[in-house]
């Protein structure tokens, strides 16, 4: 079972821009990078990686691919397998488990938007579904439904139930979830994983990493040793470009773009998400001249 400890990449899907299929050999230089910078798994197919615009056939070859991938570099795969059909989310946790993920991530039903019962009922019928670490999702901007600590600890006492993604904002949820349960929290924020390490999360879930992931995880790593003012420098250092790519436009549409502009995919979407405006790209283009940035488009294209 994976310590679920340290920095791990929400992984964007990269597509051919001319036939907008999936381009696995960008995938494979993405998560080569991932490995160079130190770190410690991937996660396909999530929110970050447009899963909702897969189909089946992609969504396993995707799994599978960056499993292989992965795996050969010593990295943890945690695939997102969730949705908001119990039933599905079932299968798909089956699905991964049996292509050799290490664990699986489940966010909260979205759309339907069930009670806090409902939500129990639900993660609890797919930890029972496979022997297969669970790391719950917390995110409401995109559920629509806040899973409550409360839930999230009654939900910690299935064994295969082992962390949870936290991105819904509040440093008080999370507080209440380290003081009640032994779940490894992840911070889903980059601009917030510093203040939930500080309570007591174990690392993050990062978007930013696909673009800068020595920075994250060397940001993890001090704090994992105790060097809280390295820490902070990183926080700081890291936080304008943090901070753009999750509001200047709907996630991955930023990200994308900045894998544009430092040559590692085509940044290429998928209906209903299109390119941004001039405007976000000149942004992001002028934040890119900033040193810690330059160096790490640098380190990238190297």
């Amino acid at each position: 079972m994976p310590e679920l400890r340290g920095a791990y990449t929400a992984l964007i899907t990269p597509f051919d821009l001319s036939s907008g299929h999936l381009d696995l050999h960008a995938l494979e230089r993405l998560i080569g990078s991932q490995a160079e910078g130190g770190i410690r798994g991937v996660i396909p197919c999530g929110t970050t990686g447009e899963a909702p615009s897969l189909d089946h056939e992609e969504y396993r070859t995707f799994v599978g691919r960056t499993i292989e991938v992965a795996h050969g570099l010593g990295m943890e795969v945690i695939p997102g397998a969730g949705s908001n059909s119990t039933s599905h989310a079932v299968a798909n946790n089956r699905l991964v488990a049996e292509l050799g993920a290490d664990a699986a991530l489940h966010v909260a039903p979205y759309y339907n938007r069930p009670s806090q019962e409902g939500l129990y009922t639900h993660f609890m019928a797919i930890a029972d579904s496979a022997d297969h670490p669970i790391v719950v999702y917390d995110v409401p901007g995109r559920s629509g439904v806040r899973i409550a600590p409360e839930t999230i600890i009654r939900l910690a006492g299935h064994p295969n139930i082992r962390g949870l993604k936290a991105a819904g904002g509040s440093i008080d949820d999370v507080t209440e979830v380290v003081r009640g349960c032994d779940l490894s929290v992840l911070s889903g924020d980059d601009t917030l994983t510093l203040p939930m390490m500080s309570v007591g999360a174990r690392g993050v879930i990062s978007v930013l990493s696909n673009v800068m992931p020595a920075t994250v995880s060397s940001l993890c790593t001090a704090v994992h040793e105790g060097r809280w003012e390295d820490a902070r420098e990183l926080h700081h250092r890291s936080h304008p470009i943090a901070r753009a790519l999750l509001e200047l436009d709907s996630n991955p549409i930023p990200v994308k773009t900045a894998m544009e502009l430092l040559g590692l995919c085509s940044g290429s979407l998928r209906l209903p998400l299109v390119p941004p405006g001039p405007e976000v790209r000149a942004t992001l283009a002028r934040m890119f001249t900033d040193s810690e940035v330059g160096l790490a488009a640098e380190a990238a294209q190297a």
